[in-house]
């Protein structure tokens, strides 16, 4: 099994090889690629878009200031939309469905490092899958930890630290986040 797969599937893996790192200087250099174009040049944006993420469907806004570790691993719905300087490091799979809106500073985290200090400095670490449903909306300076899946139209106050799955149709604030009521 290669680091990758064992990456993708939750298996503790090294980063540190060769087919890694490639494909980190790949989504590394869309990036910079992407950050280099003008606002005016929507379809340009797009496309280089299209070309590092791992699926895109329908019309999606990602604003600049956006960063990933690979970019194949993120799949968006329709009418996605990314406000300013979006972080998802990407060694799980990171799904987002239709109509989710993300505010500014936004950030999914895949990755997690052993607790046991010997097995960390060896240099394994793990990665755990985020899924964020249908019609999501999470404020400005969220932060996604590994693993977490939020339900269909949950909304999470601005500043909160997901640690833990969020149930659908609830309002979710705070660190560690957490449900204070239901939709409706």
């Amino acid at each position: 099994m290669t680091e990758f797969e064992k990456m993708v599937s939750g298996q503790l893996y090294r980063a540190d090889v060769a087919e890694l790192q490639a494909l980190r200087r790949r989504a590394a250099e869309l990036c910079w690629r992407l950050e280099q174009l003008p606002p005016s040049q929507e379809a340009e944006r797009s496309a280089l878009l299209r070309e590092l993420l791992g699926g895109a469907k329908g019309s999606f806004i990602i604003n600049p200031g956006f960063r990933c570790d690979y970019g194949g691993n993120i799949t968006i719905g329709a009418n996605f939309y990314a406000n300013y300087n979006c972080v998802i490091l990407d060694c799980a799979p990171v799904t987002f469905g239709d109509n989710v809106f993300l505010g500014p500073n936004c950030s999914f985290y895949t990755a997690g490092h052993p607790l046991d200090a010997s097995t960390r400095n060896s240099g394994l670490e793990f990665a755990r899958p985020i899924t964020v449903a249908d019609d999501v909306w999470l404020g400005g300076n969220v932060a996604v930890l590994p693993g977490v899946t939020i339900g269909r139209g949950a909304v999470i106050g601005a500043g909160s630290v997901v640690s833990r799955d969020i149930p659908a149709g609830v309002v979710a604030v705070g660190n560690p986040c957490r449900p204070v009521r239901k939709i409706g």
